[in-house]
């Protein structure tokens, strides 16, 4: 009976200790608690405007190659164009730009986006009626007769290489039922494309205007819509043709196109081109080339009046050589130094039982990313900055956007990956606090 009454009495100490213990433990979570929440009211408020301020500061890719010496002195400032732009074919970045935003009449280069709306809109077999308003465009023409029929595809040919006016009418009323529904199909694709400040009136660039204004564009957006042409491969086959012949559908005459497009001819590399010109345009053009994997566009509105038609060719040559002088492909991944977050009223880190977890990082990009190349030139630098929060509150989930990594030039956003956590972190309560006690006075 003794031995019982001992036994009794050494349970009725353990559980009275276990009791004081919850206690204590709970006492002990509300004090934590209590404080915690109070420093992070303070810092809260106090630095509230900073929680996603960069804690890293800023990551500044190594210069990629010094500046040649004058090269600034050799880029193409003294162009005949009134308007011009040299783009990065691949990014669509402005390399080179004058007046690249001023809106001008564009002349025949508007058939650029006439051919691009037939490739997308019809079949090469569609057969094309041609109305009274086609057969009756002034010059150039292909000197059609109203009531004859072409297949499609011939007539592409006639309106690229040649730039027949009454063929791109009656490719314009095929596809939009009139001159009025193609026009406004033009411009819808241009706004698509990112155009800001073009507006088609006419499929084949005479000078007109109806009531939303004059036809006309810029040449950072004639650039786009030859950027956005040129991944076609059947716009390139047929821009690259140099003589072509086709026949009416009742084969009553047979007609020969040759393309005008004599750049193609002035250096290697040579993708894609339109001329065109009117009294209010002048002459224009707007070409591609591709060398060494490097692809650039050239738009020119405005590059002289009679007797100056060789002017394009001259101020297309010196933007195209300028870029293949000083533009390369260079690396730009930078990884970020990421180090672990901490996590306010997290579990502690296993074995302690005061302190705060921490969390790792991830930066989300794939292979690709890290591997992705940037035309640049000599003296441009990309800049790469990590934008992070200071800490965090848990719990947090794994996968968590906590920040940035932000690649730039010249003040221009390129690229954005998202930082995550890399981890899961618990919030500190009650339950883990009791756990914990239970299983240190057990164990």
């Amino acid at each position: 009976m003794e031995e019982l009454g001992a036994v009794f009495m050494m349970k009725q100490a353990k559980l009275l200790v276990v009791s004081v213990l919850c206690l204590l433990g709970g006492a002990a979570l509300v004090y934590v608690q209590s404080a915690r929440e109070v420093r992070w009211l303070e810092d809260y408020y106090s630095a509230s405007l900073q929680e996603q301020e960069s804690v890293q500061g800023e990551m500044v890719q190594e210069s990629l190659q010094p500046a040649a010496a004058g090269a600034d002195a050799i880029k193409p400032t003294e162009l005949y164009a009134l308007s011009a732009v040299l783009m990065d074919g691949d990014t669509g970045r402005v390399l080179y730009e004058k007046e690249g935003d001023t809106k001008r009449p564009m002349a025949s280069t508007t058939k650029v986006m006439t051919c691009v709306l037939a490739l997308e809109n019809a079949r090469g077999d569609d057969v094309v009626k041609v109305s009274a308003r086609a057969a009756a465009q002034p010059d150039v023409q292909l000197n059609m007769v109203e009531g004859e029929q072409f297949y499609l595809e011939d007539l592409l040919y006639s309106l690229m290489l040649k730039s027949h006016n009454d063929t791109a009418v009656a490719i314009a009323e095929h596809i939009g039922g009139s001159v009025e529904g193609f026009a406004k199909l033009m411009n819808q694709k241009a706004q698509k494309l990112g155009c800001t400040d073009t507006h088609f009136v006419t499929p084949n660039g005479l000078d007109d205007k109806d009531e939303g204004g004059v036809h006309s564009t810029t040449a950072r957006d004639l650039a786009t819509i030859m950027r956005y042409a040129v991944q076609n491969e059947t716009f390139l086959k047929i821009t690259q043709t140099r003589e072509y012949s086709f026949w009416d559908l009742d084969h009553k005459r047979q007609y020969q196109v040759s393309n005008a497009n004599a750049f193609l001819d002035m250096m290697d590399g040579v993708l894609s081109g339109k001329t065109g010109f009117t009294a209010d345009a002048g002459y224009c053009y707007v070409g591609a080339l591709e060398q060494d994997g490097r692809q650039f566009i050239v738009a020119l509105l405005g590059c002289g009046w009679p007797n100056n038609k060789g002017y394009k060719w001259k101020d297309t040559r010196r933007l195209m050589e300028y870029g293949l002088a000083h533009y390369q492909y260079r690396d730009i991944w930078k990884e970020p130094r990421l180090e672990e977050l901490p996590v306010e009223e997290s579990v502690p880190p296993a074995g302690q039982l005061s302190g705060n977890a921490t969390v790792p990082l991830l930066c989300e990009c794939s292979k690709e990313d890290r591997q992705r190349k940037l035309l640049l030139g000599e003296k441009e630098q990309v800049k790469v900055t990590c934008t992070l929060a200071k800490r965090l509150k848990a719990p947090v989930e794994k996968g968590q956007l906590v920040g940035w990594v932000t690649y730039t030039l010249d003040g221009e956003i390129l690229w954005k990956f998202p930082i995550k956590t890399a981890a899961a972190v618990e919030k500190l309560d009650l339950q883990w606090c009791m756990e914990e006690i239970f299983y240190r006075f057990f164990h």
